[in-house]
């Protein structure tokens, strides 16, 4: 065996230990966000009466590009209702104190994500602050529900017959095919 055997083991074993904690590396960047050099952070709370879909690690976005992450989503014992905490990148520090937070869905079928829109007062939310306006998420399926079996759409049920027939409306008969004649 020659001299090169030993050095080329000791080459190809460093390579393999260096992808290895590359690997891992990246892993824990990609799951949590930051490795110790990822972006800095700042939370933020919202309250919702609903959420919809939205479950932690969810996108937060001001404009449909993404600003930060759903932190974590607790409920609150005394006033029942759900405390979002949301991580927001710190370059994007100076958002406004009427700043609006809103539950939204990427498509009908996309993914739940919370929305962002600045307001235009001069002061500015602090780490920690809670958002004073929210809009909580819309059931898309029990507002169709709603539409197709009759509670929605502006549409009047299909059983009111409280004028058919009547003299006030003549036009309203019930079936053209109706062979019933009134004296």
């Amino acid at each position: 065996m020659s001299a090169r055997g030993p050095r080329l083991e000791f080459a190809v074993g460093a390579f393999l230990l260096l992808a290895l904690g590359s690997l891992l590396v990246l892993a824990i960047a990609s799951t949590n966000g930051k490795f110790g050099f990822g972006a800095d952070t700042y939370p933020l709370k919202a309250r919702f009466t609903n959420l919809g879909q939205l479950r932690p690690m969810a996108p937060v976005k001001i404009g449909g590009v993404a600003i930060g992450k759903v932190a974590s989503i607790e409920l609150d014992p005394k006033r029942l209702d759900a405390v979002v905490v949301l991580d927001v990148d710190s370059r994007y520090k100076d958002l406004p104190i009427d700043t609006s937070a809103g539950i939204l869905t990427g498509g009908l079928l996309g993914e739940s994500y919370v929305g962002l829109s600045p307001g235009g007062a001069p002061e500015i939310l602090k780490p920690g602050d809670e958002i004073a306006y929210t809009t909580p998420a819309v059931d898309l399926i029990q507002m169709a529900g709603k539409y197709i079996f009759g509670g929605g759409g502006g549409t009047k049920p299909a059983d009111d017959t409280s004028n058919s027939g009547s003299a006030a409306d003549p036009a309203s008969d019930s079936s053209p095919n109706d062979k019933t004649t009134t004296p």
